[in-house]
């Protein structure tokens, strides 16, 4: 399924799981194509089989079932995150050279963006200090987190991007220490009762792009 956009943004969606090594040579090869000036920017809508991989800021002792998925090293910033079927991964190409060159405002859009998008299902997300990602308060001091975000940046063109638990197996999270915060939990948004589709999904995330980056002026 494919997207078109006004603004020259390709966007798809892979209608089948993308393994991990495939989809950050697919990145890779887009991102270097955006900065020779040979492709469009992309936002790249995925699902991964069950996984863990390890950020550069990932520490051992946070992995704690090593042999329980496959385990990929990658560049972008974080720690440990889980992929797997029921959680929309998103993969964000965009030209920042081209709209202002800030990487701390663009993680502040993508964490905007989540939240806008959470607000389609009746999820009040947040953000919390200190702690990367988008937050749910499930009262009684416990907070759970249903969105993760991984950035990084060559030439000044992003790629990785975010994951919201839509409904993964929560229970695929317990072999690491996600994003190595410990005494919080993780949750998705059915999890919370509220059940949409992936492609209700997708659609609440393509009107809220439109909505948190769309009104930029390019350069």
């Amino acid at each position: 399924m494919e997207f078109s956009h006004a603004k020259r943004i390709d966007w798809q969606i892979s209608d089948a799981e993308v393994d991990y090594p495939t989809a950050v040579a697919t990145m890779e090869s887009r991102v270097a194509a955006i900065h020779a000036g040979r492709a469009d920017e992309l936002v790249w809508l995925i699902e991964h089989p069950p996984l863990y991989t390890a950020g550069t800021s990932a520490k051992t002792e946070d992995l704690l079932t090593p042999d329980r998925f496959p385990v990929y090293q990658t560049g972008r910033g974080g720690q440990y995150t889980y992929h797997g079927p029921g959680q929309r991964v998103v993969y964000v190409m965009l030209d920042l050279s081209r709209r202002g060159a800030d990487i701390r405002r663009y993680i502040r859009q993508l964490e905007e963006w989540l939240i806008r998008t959470l607000a389609h299902f009746g999820v009040d997300g947040g953000r919390r200090e200190g702690r990367v990602g988008i937050w749910v308060d499930r009262g009684g001091g416990r907070e759970d987190k249903i969105a993760a975000i991984g950035v990084r940046v060559r030439h000044w063109v992003t790629y990785h991007g975010i994951a919201l638990n839509v409904d993964p197996d929560l229970s695929h999270f317990d072999g690491i220490v996600p994003c190595g915060i410990r005494g919080h939990g993780v949750t998705s948004l059915w999890a919370l009762g509220s059940t949409p589709t992936m492609a209700e999904v997708d659609i609440a995330l393509r009107t809220e792009f439109d909505t948190v980056f769309g009104a930029e002026e390019r350069q």
